[in-house]
């Protein structure tokens, strides 16, 4: 008996490069991310807690900025620099603001990515955070 998803149509490889090409242009993963902070390696992009200041002040990434997607306007990203990459991460697979939050920098011209998995994902392989509230962002 044939397996369900063999019934389905299956895209050619050629499509299959393009198709995935396009997920990882917008996708970080925790393993990299960790990686490069280890080694400093932290031009050219900024980590974006896009949860409320509350879930930012318990636990975020190292260095990461907050910047919760309800609050992503032209006014408050006024001050951010358009030359880096905006790497958003909320609390899971689970929760959309990082996908709110780079919709939203994207639309005001922002390059953007999002970490998958989220910060959860990222405590679960015993990545280090930081605590505290958050303070005005600067170039």
């Amino acid at each position: 008996m044939k397996p369900n998803f063999l019934s389905l149509p299956i895209g050619a490889s050629d499509d299959a490069a393009d198709y995935f090409g396009r997920e990882l242009a917008f996708e970080v993963d925790p393993v990299d991310l960790a990686q490069d902070l280890a080694a400093a390696r932290t031009d050219g992009y900024v980590l974006v807690e896009t949860r409320s200041a509350g879930a930012y002040a318990e636990a975020h990434l190292p260095g990461a900025i907050c910047l919760p997607y309800r609050e992503i306007t032209a006014e408050s990203t006024r001050d951010l620099d358009r030359n880096l990459v905006y790497v958003c991460y909320c609390e899971s697979i689970y929760c959309n603001a990082a996908t709110q939050g780079a919709y939203r920098l994207a639309r005001l011209g922002f390059t953007v990515k999002r970490l998958s998995g989220g910060i959860t994902t990222w405590l679960a392989h015993g990545y280090p955070v930081e605590t505290g509230v958050a303070v005005p962002w600067t170039a």
